[in-house]
């Protein structure tokens, strides 16, 4: 008797050489190996916390120890909580700007408007930047009131004390978002659509929602859905600028609802 089953033949076994594509995309793997050290730099560098743990592991506990001693000696100064979070915004821009721009400039020898810097035409897309906050503005004024959400926002929790708080953690905060999507939204993104196209959005992705771990859960699954849809909006527009102003907006807005909902506000505005 024929059996309709055909025994499925052995796949043949790979050499290295095999593996290894012909020619080797080396832009595709710089830009890998590049984005993969700075998050590692930033997850252990990246805030004054962090520093002297990882110091101490590095069998540099004495250095430690003076750059703690250091962060204490500033906390204890006039916004010295705030210095912290500068430090963590200056790292940030550094990591996240300053470096992938030079690699792009120096090594890769091209243009930054070619990774989202581009300053022609994105703005014809602004509807687009409305339609996003009038769909945003909504969750956030929903989640306002979760203990999480308080917890965690502003970051600066004395922003709502003067002017000089508030605009001090501000613009802060805003560099760094900045820094943030030229990172995620220019270099990765459009340093990986040649080979893969669309699917640069999704690769993007992964490693944009896992920054977020440690936030409140449904910012970390927005951040997700953002970072497709911010994704799709730098390939489409060829530019950053209306992820930076959709980000900007949301994070200010989300401080000011945090505020608004402690009654904090009013000593802001001087009310």
């Amino acid at each position: 008797m024929s059996s309709d089953k055909t025994t499925p033949k052995p796949e043949p076994d790979l050499t290295l050489r095999d593996l290894i594509p012909k020619p080797l995309d080396w832009k595709v793997v710089w830009v890998c190996i590049i984005c993969a050290l700075i998050l590692t730099i930033s997850n252990y560098f990246g805030s004054t916390n962090r520093v002297w743990v990882t110091l101490g592991k590095l069998g540099l506990g004495e250095l430690g120890q003076q750059f703690r001693q250091f962060c204490h000696t500033m906390t204890n100064e006039s916004y010295g909580k705030l210095w912290r979070l500068h430090y963590w915004a200056g790292a940030n821009t550094v990591l996240y700007f300053v470096i992938p721009a030079l690699i792009v400039r120096l090594a890769f020898r091209e243009r930054l408007s070619d990774y989202g810097l581009k300053i022609t035409g994105w703005y014809r897309k602004l509807w687009v930047y409305a339609g996003a906050f009038v769909v945003v503005l909504p969750c956030v004024m929903l989640v306002r009131g979760l203990p999480a959400f308080q917890k965690m926002y502003p970051f600066y929790k004395h922003a709502h004390e003067s002017w000089g708080d508030f605009l001090g953690w501000e613009c802060a905060y805003v560099l760094q978002f900045f820094a943030l999507e030229f990172f995620f939204r220019g270099f990765l993104l459009h340093g990986l659509k040649h080979r893969f196209g669309y699917y640069s959005v999704f690769i993007m992705t992964v490693p944009y929602c896992m920054i977020h771990f440690g936030k409140p859960l449904p910012e970390t699954i927005g951040a997700i859905i953002a970072g497709i849809f911010l994704g799709t909006l730098s390939l489409w527009t060829r530019s950053i600028w209306l992820g930076v102003l959709i980000h900007v907006t949301v994070a200010v807005a989300m401080d000011l609802a945090a505020l608004s909902y402690r009654d904090q506000l009013g000593q802001l505005f001087g009310m």
